[in-house]
């Protein structure tokens, strides 16, 4: 971008006397002004391209893959699933939960790079594109988003899904940041594959475990 600065009305300076300092008379002190209002009107240019973000803009996320097992690096936090189960019946301190679908339970453990950070509900993504959100049945803080991720100390839970068995094959599960009323564009995720093929996927939901309890013992 470039700054227009308005002309000066003032009378042209003098020669400059032997011994005078250069900047330090009307004349250097114009130069740093203008050249402080050329930065100003950068910094503002670029605020308006960033406040002009479409809405798919400002939403979108930047991706970092793995699979079960590995710890996959998103720079501000780093995710490791570390193995899943379907279940039938999840039995809590005070309450049993049924389905007629499947509850597929992820256990993970995450650490953060600089600060502490919650992580949000994950989502679960189907073959296909479907998207499935963790389910609110389970109050939440029996999940890892109510435990504080903290720089380089590992910290694991526990995260719960209602799914019918078809979402299995090939599904992926999405970790990221809790959202927020301001959109922070290019947020970063983690997606990590199950590594379920329909064989696998099909076994699965054929033998879950009859109870899962979230009591610790």
């Amino acid at each position: 971008m470039t700054a227009t600065q308005p002309r000066s009305s003032a009378v042209p300076e003098r020669p400059e006397r032997p011994g005078r300092r250069a900047g330090r008379g009307p004349g250097g002190g114009s130069k740093v002004l203008n050249a402080c209002a050329g930065l100003l009107l950068a910094a503002a240019a670029v605020g308006l391209q960033t406040f002009h973000l479409t809405a798919n803009e400002a939403s979108a996320r930047v991706t970092y893959t793995g699979a079960k097992g590995e710890d996959v690096d998103a720079r501000r936090f780093t995710v490791r699933l570390d193995s899943f189960l379907a279940t039938k019946t999840i039995q809590n301190s005070d309450q049993t939960i049924t389905t007629d679908n499947l509850f597929l339970v992820v256990n993970a453990s995450a650490r953060s790079s600089l600060k502490p950070y919650h992580l949000g509900q994950p989502q679960l993504l189907t073959a296909d594109g479907k998207k499935f959100a963790a389910t609110d049945r389970v109050a939440s803080l029996l999940t890892l988003a109510n435990t504080w991720v903290q720089p380089d100390i590992w910290v694991s839970g526990r995260f719960f899904f209602e799914v019918p068995p078809s979402a299995l094959p090939g599904a992926r599960v999405v970790f990221g940041l809790p959202a927020e009323m301001l959109v922070e564009p290019f947020q970063p995720e983690v997606e990590i594959d199950l590594g379920l093929d329909e064989e696998a996927a099909r076994k699965l939901a054929a033998s879950p475990q009859a109870v899962y309890s979230t009591v610790k013992k």
